[in-house]
């Protein structure tokens, strides 16, 4: 073997070792149960607690309005909280919401869900998971 070519080939091999590990991962699910908005928002039973009078939570205040936070998305939908997995179920992308259409939409791959959580528009199969909200002045708890 020459050299030329043993050092392409050391480079091919080392580049896919460092690669492979990468693209595999690209697809992968998000955890549901990581805490991306690093606020301590969980009660000692595992509750979720929002306080609307907060500013980073300002958004529910208003009808159409949404805020993700511990991988849950939370929307006010005239006056009424729903609060779904912002976890998309095909791919692990996060969700947002359309107030103009009432549904959520995943942009990785255009999955639609409707506000309880059912599948509308695949790629994505299941549903997604819906938590139950109960309020008490300015505070939403979710189980």
């Amino acid at each position: 073997m020459k050299r030329r070519e043993a050092l392409s080939k050391i480079v091919l091999g080392g580049t896919t070792v460092f690669l492979l590990p990468v693209s595999l991962s690209s697809c992968e699910k998000n955890d549901p149960d990581q805490d991306n908005n690093n606020n301590n928002n969980n009660n000692t039973n595992g509750d979720l607690t929002i306080d609307l009078s907060q500013s980073a939570y300002s958004d529910l205040n208003d009808d159409g309005g949404y805020v993700i936070t511990n991988n849950i998305i939370i929307i006010n939908s005239g006056g009424t909280f729903i609060a779904l997995s912002s976890v998309c179920t095909h791919s692990g992308c996060t969700v947002g919401y359309s107030s103009a259409s009432d549904n959520i939409i995943c942009d990785c791959h255009n999955s639609v869900f409707s506000t309880s959580g059912s599948v509308l528009q695949g790629p994505a199969g299941s549903p997604l998971k819906k938590y139950n909200v109960s309020r008490e002045g300015d505070i939403l708890t979710i189980t």
